[in-house]
């Protein structure tokens, strides 16, 4: 099979990545403990996936595909306890959060695989400054045509999952004014934004071939952007959230992305073509900086609204699919938190107001991580 055949997958399953932070105790800076954390639980064995990360101071895990928010949840849950587990006995502390407020990027070093040492050795001080976290979120399609409908199609909501998911506002002991400060770092990368607009897994493939024949790119890994196609998954994977602060969370956020997706693909709303892509920039931008108070323009009215009224539009819209799905409870929480115009940005602002202490925060990160807190 070609790495470009599409793997068909059963439409509307997803699956979840989480890219969390390791700890130490002392001062709950970034530690060099992946590689020891990873041996642990692979003796002990545990659910799902937990794989390392670019540095030794961040693991990846990863679910299984599920069909329904509540196993999504529980799988997740379980996930969770066996690494918190497996930490406490190594003395190590893990967190959410899409970046590590106060971590020295020099500091951090390139876990020891083939692919890490490549982007090193190609990206320089770039790749040690993706040591940041973020939440991936695959929904199965049926086809590549699928896949890529539902790839531009769903960049209407990118500020949603941005301004939803923000978890890092503070930079090297600062804070950055953005209540998600990580996409910057990912902005960096010359293959970062947003995918071409082809509306035909054929086409795709064609513009696919003709980048890795010019060399720009060896495999469908070397695009970071904000949304892209896995073949070999059958999925398209959202990439924009920062990691949240609990697994709860990132739980509930999946369940949005899947309701939409089955909006967008049973009332057909969006039609593939460049004009949807000209406020795109912006809106990103606004969420951002700005969180749920950014403004979005919508690429097909030029209406511009709060984010957050967005989103509790979008929530109305989605009751039906929701209930399909058997998520409402997901869609009742995310539009909670429109109205209540929170994310985990503001949780983090408002604990450090208290303590004024960026370790204490993190300390308190990795409580309510553990679902201590």
């Amino acid at each position: 099979m070609s790495e470009m055949t599409f793997a068909a997958s059963k439409a509307l399953t997803m699956g979840i990545e989480l890219e969390l932070q390791i700890l130490n105790r002392r001062d709950c800076d970034l530690t060099h403990g992946a590689g020891d954390l990873i041996r642990l639980l692979e003796r002990s064995g545990h659910p799902g996936e937990i794989k390392p990360e670019i540095t030794e101071s961040m693991v990846e895990i990863s679910t299984g595909i599920h069909e329904r928010y509540d196993t999504v949840l529980a799988e997740l849950h379980a996930i969770r306890d066996a690494l918190v587990a497996g930490a406490e006995k190594l003395n190590l502390l893990v967190a959410g959060g899409g970046a590590h407020p106060f971590q020295r990027w020099n500091e951090r070093q390139i876990f020891d695989k083939p692919r890490f040492r490549q982007i090193s050795a190609l990206y320089g001080y770039l790749a040690k400054q993706f040591t940041i976290f973020g939440q991936h979120v695959h929904i199965g399609c049926p086809d590549g045509d699928t896949a890529i409908y539902l790839t531009h199609a769903m960049s209407r909501y990118i500020p949603h999952f941005i301004a939803l998911a923000a978890s890092s506002p503070y930079h090297q002991g600062t804070d950055t004014a953005f209540d998600s400060s990580r996409l910057n770092s990912v902005y960096a990368f010359p293959l970062s934004g947003r995918a071409p607009v082809l509306d035909r897994w054929d086409a795709f493939v064609a513009y696919f071939e003709k980048m890795r024949t010019a060399r720009v790119v060896e495999s469908m890994k070397d695009f970071y952007w904000d949304i892209r196609p896995k073949p070999e998954y059958g999925t398209i994977e959202v990439r924009v959230f920062d990691t949240p602060l609990t697994v709860d969370k990132a739980a509930v956020l999946a369940a949005y992305v899947q309701a939409l997706a089955r909006y967008l693909l049973i009332e057909r709303p969006v039609a593939i073509q460049e004009d949807m892509y000209l406020a795109y920039t912006y809106n990103r931008f606004q969420a951002c900086r700005f969180g749920l108070e950014g403004l979005l323009i919508d690429p097909a009215s030029h209406e511009h609204r709060p984010i957050h009224e967005d989103i509790a539009a979008t929530v109305a819209a989605l009751q039906t699919h929701a209930a399909e799905l058997q998520s409402e409870a997901a869609l009742r929480i995310v539009g909670g938190w429109a109205a209540n115009r929170s994310n985990d940005a503001s949780w983090m602002r408002e604990h450090f107001r208290r303590s004024e202490s960026l370790a204490d925060l993190m300390w308190q990160t990795s409580l309510l991580w553990s679902g201590k807190l």
